[in-house]
């Protein structure tokens, strides 16, 4: 589908501006989906690519800089968990108030930590229909405090120094909150090339990511369908915490799992987007066809 209309728009979320794509397909029927992405990224990267592949699919598609990255206000390069909820909820209501969108038929798709986030809002709003994620970091505190003094450490170290930056990528296995040659490959290559994607990020990000609980929101989505589709191999997203976040959610649910070798392979690389995008869409179609009780609204 390549009659894709694209619509620049800003909307407030605690007072801070935060700056979006809006895709609207020639042949939507009124279903639509917020995006939420990858730790530092920003709407030309993943939730871009996602969001246009998902307009391709005939879904209305918000894709978004959360505060603190990219176009958007809010204090640069810092991970605010609590902050990115509320930046999700108003994104909901940015697709609510759209005469295109069907304002009973949203979903919420995330990707990496975005998978995380998309969870939780899903399970926190309930204007939210169905939530997807995509290769997703469903962090949970407890499992992380596997090794108690560890956890302990790492906490106090990120809080000691947290207003203090690191890189968030770096070559040769440098100091860097995503460290490793992974994600260097994406992130410091042209494979993700961004004017408004920053290097840097605080280390209090970190904290808030090991504090993080996207797992425990599993059992609140007896009534919100969940779509998990995952890596079999995964570094840096656990497929046993993707495995368990579809075990806990007592609803409607589905896992998919591909055969990729990196956790960046569902980011940008074939086949894999392609089936991440069919299994999303397919999904999105079905749990959000009978959720509205209204016909989208004709105009813009």
């Amino acid at each position: 589908m390549d009659d894709i209309r694209t619509e620049e728009v800003t909307f407030t979320s605690d007072g801070l501006e935060l700056v979006g794509t809006l895709r609207v397909p020639a042949a939507a029927d009124g279903g639509a989906a917020v995006l939420t992405g990858p730790f530092t990224g920003v709407q030309e990267q993943v939730t871009g690519l996602y969001a246009d592949r998902l307009a391709g699919q005939g879904l209305i598609t918000l894709a978004f800089d959360h505060r603190g990255f990219g176009r958007s206000a809010g204090r640069r390069g810092h991970e605010d968990t609590q902050g990115k909820l509320a930046d999700l909820r108003s994104a909901v209501g940015v697709l609510q108030a759209r005469r295109e969108v069907d304002a009973d038929r949203i979903g919420v798709v995330g990707i990496c930590l975005g998978g995380g986030y998309a969870v939780s809002a899903a399970a926190t709003d309930p204007r939210i229909r169905a939530v997807a994620g995509i290769a997703g970091a469903y962090n949970s505190p407890a499992w992380f405090a596997g090794d108690p003094a560890g956890y302990r450490a790492a906490l106090r170290g990120f809080i000691d120094g947290y207003d203090d930056y690191l890189p968030a990528v770096a070559p040769d296995h440098g100091e860097a909150a995503m460290a490793g040659d992974e994600p260097w490959s994406y992130y410091g290559t042209a494979r993700s090339a961004s004017a408004s994607w920053e290097n840097r990020v605080t280390r209090g990000s970190l904290h808030s990511l090991m504090t993080f609980d996207a797992l425990g929101r599993a059992a609140l989505l007896a009534e919100t369908p969940l779509l998990i589709v995952h890596g079999r191999k995964d570094d840096y997203c656990s497929p046993e915490l993707a495995a368990r976040m579809h075990a806990d959610a007592p609803g409607d649910k589905e896992i998919v799992w591909l055969d990729a070798d990196e956790h960046v392979d569902l980011y940008d690389v074939e086949p894999f987007v392609t089936q991440a995008v069919t299994a999303t869409a397919d999904f999105l179609r079905r749990t959000l066809r009978g959720a509205g009780a209204t016909a989208p609204r004709a105009g813009g």
